[in-house]
């Protein structure tokens, strides 16, 4: 059984760095911290490398280590590379997935303009995978969907969907150019969402949280819609509002 018992062992050091998007980027790897994560990526194949346990943990009967690097160590080890306040006795070390578009032939998308907020991002990424959304699209100006904060909105979500990093001016006109719809989320030049019909296959355009979709993007896109505000509040939060888009919209 492999333990390690110092924060200043040479792993732990390399772990703690992919707390940054730098190391992250540069690495491909990132870390996931809890039990409900942990057992939500082991479903995934050769997605966790290496599995960290605090020395008093217990593996659960229903987590498939085999392949899999399994490692024991003190709890100053584990606060060390943790992001939370309370370390959850379990950290993994995973390989970030390199998907496209072209390989998986999406149906159905959820493209993201410049939302910066990470539980913003794991809120969509998780609503995009309840509705069967085929991927999730992330423009410039989004926050990384492998900070820890936007792992933990995904509730696991972020292993199950493609969530692919890409430039939204060249994905639409792509989109386009195959004959799926593009809606983009507006006050102007737009009509209300109910008046949309549902479709097989579509993609959703939405923006930032106080400036919007980029206008250079909503002109490109097929229709523009709104959600009506019944009461006295001024907006709905980006992530509910796809969440009610991206369930009008799909069949």
């Amino acid at each position: 059984m492999k333990y390690i018992e110092s924060a200043k062992n040479p792993r732990v050091k390399q772990w703690k760095k992919l707390l940054t998007k730098k190391e992250r980027d540069k690495t491909g790897r990132y870390l996931i911290e809890g039990f409900h994560l942990v057992e939500e990526a082991l479903k995934e194949a050769s997605l966790v490398q290496a599995v960290i346990l605090s020395e008093d943990a217990e593996v659960p009967v229903q987590f498939k280590l085999e392949g899999i690097e399994v490692i024991y160590a003190a709890n100053d080890v584990l606060k060390a590379i943790s992001d939370t306040e309370t370390p959850q006795g379990i950290t993994a070390v995973c390989e970030q997935r390199e998907v496209t578009l072209e390989d998986i032939d999406p149906q159905k998308l959820l493209l993201i303009d410049a939302v910066q907020d990470p539980g913003n991002i794991g809120t969509m990424i998780r609503t995009a995978d309840a509705a069967g959304i085929d991927a999730v699209i992330l423009g410039e100006g989004c926050a990384d969907p492998y900070n820890p904060k936007v792992i933990r909105s995904t509730q696991g979500s972020i292993f199950h969907l493609p969530v692919i990093k890409s430039d939204l001016s060249d994905i639409i006109d792509s989109l386009q150019n195959r004959g799926i719809p593009v809606y983009g989320t507006a006050l102007e030049n737009a009509v209300s969402f109910e008046k949309v019909e549902k479709v097989q296959s579509f993609a959703l355009l939405v923006g930032n949280e106080g400036q919007g979709v980029a206008k250079q993007l909503l002109s490109k896109t097929t229709q523009n819609l709104y959600i009506p505000i019944y009461g006295k509040s001024e907006s709905l939060n980006v992530g509910i509002a796809a969440g009610i888009l991206l369930y009008h919209l799909r069949k």
